[in-house]
C-alpha cells in the first residue's frame, strides 16, 4: 500500500485536456521574459518566520454536545499582505506541515502579486497536531476528511474575526490529498472560501487503483519505449525465481535484504515485490519536481536515471539492473539493508503511540485509505510492468493493522460514501482550478478536462506531481511556466 506521500505535496504510496490557456501562446521573446519574471519574483521573496503557532480547535465538529478541544499547528507569512488583500490558506496533508512552504513556492509569487496574507494549517493527526492522547482505532474515528474540512472552516471563521479579515476573499491552496481538500472546502463551505487551487488532486475515491501503475508504464515509456519492457522482464524474472525457495539466499544477497527472505505469510512476497516496485513508483511520481527546498533526499534521481540503469547492459541482465536500482535507492536513503518482513511493517503500523515508528503519518494515512479512500495501487492490470501485489493483499492490511471490523465490504462502502459526499469527478461548484501533470500517476483520479468555464482543468504535459506548486527554475519546460501563468490569470479574474 503506497500511501499519498504531504506535506511535502505528496500522495504517499501508501490526480484529457492538453494545456489550453485563456491567452494565446506568446512569441519566444515574450516567453523568455515570462520565465525571467517568475524567477525574479521567487528570488525577491522575503523569508517568513517559521514559528509554530497554535489554534484552539474543536475535536468533533459534528457533535455540538462535545466541547473537547485541542491545539492545532499553523504558520503565517504576512510579508506581502496589504490592507484589503486576500487571504491564501495552504492546506496541510498526510504528513508534518513543512514550514519551508512559508518561504518557497508558486503561491508566494501569487501572494506578492495580490498582497495576500499567507496561512498554512497542519492537518489533524499529522505532524505536531495531536487531537487525542494516542493513535488507537477508538481515537482515529476523529480522523477524516470531513473533520479536516471542519477544522478549516472553524480556523477560517475564527482567524477572520481575530485578524479583521471577515471581508477578505479567502483562497484555498493544496496539492495531492490537500488539493482534494482545497476543492472540497470550496464545495462544502462556499460562503467561507472564495476560490481554490487544487493541484494534483485525486477527487475520485476508488478501492482498486491499477491505473496508477499503467501511468507509471506510460511515463517510463515517454523516456524510452524499451525502459518499461526491461522493468517488466526483470520483475517477471524475480517472480519466477520466488517460486523456488532455493533461490531465496541469492535474492537476499542480490537486493541486500536485512534478513534472509522467507514467505512466512501470504503477504511477505507481495510486500517485497511492492517495495521494489515502489522505487520506480516514487521516482515517476515526483520526476524532476523542484523539491530540494523541502529537504527531500534523492531529487536528482529521475526517470532518465532509472531507465539508463535498466538499459545499461554492462550491469548484467535486466534482473541485475533491477537490483542496481534498489541499491541506488538504498544508498540515497542511507539504508544499510532493506527490511521486507511484512510482520515488521504491521508491527510498526500497529503502534498507537505518538512516538511510534509510523506516527509521522504512515499509520494515519493507511487508516484514511481503509476508512475513506481506498486508492490501492495494485498490479491487477496487464498494462503495467509489475506483478505480485493484488487488491486482496492491500485490503488485508486494513484488518491486519486496524482489526477485523475493517473488511473488503467496509472499505467498499466507505469509498462509496466518500464519492457520495463529494461527487467524485462530478463536482458541482465554481472558482476551482485543477492543475495536473501527465507524468503523475495520480492524474488518473483527477480532473483533467474542464467541467465548466468556472471549473477549469490545466493538464500539463511532461510534468509530475504538484509540479506547478514548486518554485520556478530557468530550465522549467514552457508548458509548466504557462500553467503557472494560467493559474495567475484565473486568480486575477476571480479576485480583482
Amino acid at each position: 500500500m503506497r500511501a499519498l506521500d504531504l506535506f511535502e505535496c505528496k500522495l504517499q504510496r501508501f490526480p484529457l485536456l492538453f494545456l489550453i490557456l485563456s491567452c494565446s501562446l506568446s512569441p519566444l521573446s515574450a516567453i523568455h521574459s515570462l520565465k525571467a519574471s517568475w524567477n525574479f519574483r521567487f528570488n525577491a521573496a522575503y523569508k517568513a518566520n517559521a514559528e509554530d503557532l497554535w489554534f484552539t480547535q474543536k475535536l468533533d465538529h459534528f457533535n455540538g454536545a462535545d466541547d473537547r478541544v485541542w491545539k492545532q499547528r499553523y504558520f503565517i507569512n504576512d510579508t506581502f499582505h496589504r490592507p484589503g488583500g486576500p487571504v491564501f490558506l495552504m492546506i496541510g496533508g498526510e504528513g508534518p506541515a513543512n514550514p519551508a512552504w512559508m518561504q518557497h513556492g508558486t503561491w508566494l509569487v501569487f501572494a506578492q502579486k495580490f498582497g495576500a496574507l499567507c496561512l498554512m494549517l497542519e492537518h489533524r493527526y499529522y505532524g505536531k497536531s495531536h487531537p487525542t492522547e494516542d493513535l488507537s482505532v477508538e481515537n482515529l474515528v476523529y480522523l477524516s476528511s470531513k473533520q479536516a474540512l471542519g477544522d478549516l472552516a472553524h480556523f477560517r471563521t475564527e482567524m477572520a474575526q481575530k485578524m479583521g479579515l471577515t471581508n477578505s476573499k479567502w483562497v484555498a491552496f493544496g496539492g495531492s490529498y490537500p488539493g482534494s481538500l482545497a476543492a472540497w472546502f470550496r464545495l462544502k463551505y462556499p460562503h467561507l472560501v472564495h476560490a481554490a487551487v487544487a493541484s494534483s488532486a485525486p477527487v475520485k475515491a476508488v478501492v482498486n487503483f491499477p491505473e496508477y501503475l499503467e501511468v507509471v508504464q506510460r511515463s517510463l515509456a515517454s523516456y524510452s519505449a524499451a525502459c518499461p519492457q526491461k522493468v517488466k522482464y526483470a520483475s517477471d524474472t524475480l517472480v519466477n525465481q520466488l517460486k523456488d525457495t532455493k533461490n531465496y539466499d541469492k535474492i537476499t544477497k542480490d537486493f541486500r535484504l536485512c534478513d534472509t527472505l522467507k514467505a512466512s505469510s501470504d503477504s511477505d512476497l507481495p510486500y517485497f515485490l511492492e517495495t521494489l516496485a515502489g522505487n520506480f513508483m516514487d521516482v515517476v511520481q515526483y520526476n524532476e519536481d523542484n523539491r530540494e527546498f523541502e529537504g527531500v533526499p534523492g531529487t536528482n534521481i529521475t526517470i532518465k536515471v532509472l531507465c539508463n540503469i535498466m538499459e545499461d547492459e554492462s550491469l548484467g541482465t535486466p534482473y541485475d539492473r533491477y537490483a542496481s536500482v534498489a541499491h541506488l535507492i538504498q544508498t540515497t536513503l542511507s539504508q544499510k539493508c532493506l527490511d521486507v518482513k511484512y510482520k515488521n511493517y504491521v508491527k510498526d503500523m500497529s503502534n498507537t503511540s505518538w512516538d511510534g515508528p509510523a506516527s509521522g503519518g504512515g499509520r494515519q494515512w493507511v487508516y484514511q485509505t481503509c476508512s475513506e479512500f481506498g486508492f490501492y495501487q495494485t498490479t491487477d492490470s496487464p498494462n503495467q510492468p509489475f506483478s505480485g501485489f493484488p487488491l486482496l493483499y492491500n485490503l488485508k492490511q486494513c484488518s491486519d493493522i486496524f482489526g477485523s471490523s475493517f473488511t473488503a465490504t467496509s472499505v467498499t462502502n466507505a469509498v462509496q460514501q466518500t464519492n457520495e459526499d463529494y461527487g467524485g469527478y462530478d463536482i458541482k461548484s465554481s472558482r476551482i482550478v485543477f492543475p495536473n501533470g501527465s507524468i503523475d500517476p495520480w492524474h488518473a483520479l483527477g480532473i483533467t478536462q474542464d467541467i465548466t468555464g468556472d471549473l477549469p482543468a490545466i493538464f500539463i504535459e511532461g510534468t509530475a506531481h504538484c509540479a506547478n506548486m514548486y518554485p520556478a527554475r530557468p530550465e522549467d519546460p514552457l508548458v509548466l511556466t504557462l500553467a503557472r501563468g494560467h493559474v495567475l490569470t484565473l486568480l486575477e479574474k476571480w479576485l480583482l
